[in-house]
């Protein structure tokens, strides 16, 4: 099934582990250029920190177990790399820093839906910035900006632009 051999945010592959490795940055982009060096490795999961104190984690897997929807991970296998769904507007691993007039915790969500709509929902709101749960805080949380600021890649974030 070839959606089973993308690398996709929102998934986890169970088992299979042979190496784990702390990822300073928190981008899962290290894990699948990891995988792609090591010839043991077949495919590979990639956990958010789960809080503001804990690391990112690898994991390299010498089999390519099924993919499991996880809000925590991004996996692959190898020579897939890392695909952001595509999903209208929203930028994915982009950070919209400073505008921010209103911020609030919210569930984990691999496509930071919630955020957006909570945007789309105030006049006020120009832009949003979804944060991962682990980076600030153990918790996510939702910026909304009254203005639109520059994107810049952080694999923290999620953002769109509504108006």
């Amino acid at each position: 099934m070839p959606g089973l051999a993308l690398a996709q945010t929102g998934f986890d592959r169970r088992g299979g582990d042979y190496l784990r490795f702390e990822v300073n940055n928190g981008d899962p982009q290290v894990c699948a250029a990891r995988c792609e060096r090591d010839t043991r490795c077949r495919a590979w999961s990639f956990s958010y920190p789960r809080t503001a104190d804990a690391h990112a984690a690898c994991w390299l897997k010498n089999k390519v177990p099924p993919r499991n929807a996880d809000s925590c991970c991004v996996s692959g296998v190898r020579g897939a790399g890392v695909i952001e769904p595509p999903v209208g507007e929203t930028e994915y691993s982009i950070d919209r820093f400073g505008g921010d007039y209103r911020n609030f915790e919210l569930p984990p969500d691999p496509s930071g839906a919630a955020c957006g709509k909570a945007c789309a929902d105030d006049n006020k709101c120009r832009a949003w910035t979804y944060l991962r749960p682990g980076y600030i805080g153990a918790q996510a949380r939702c910026f909304l900006k009254d203005r639109i600021t520059r994107p810049r890649s952080k694999p923290c974030c999620i953002s769109g632009v509504v108006r």
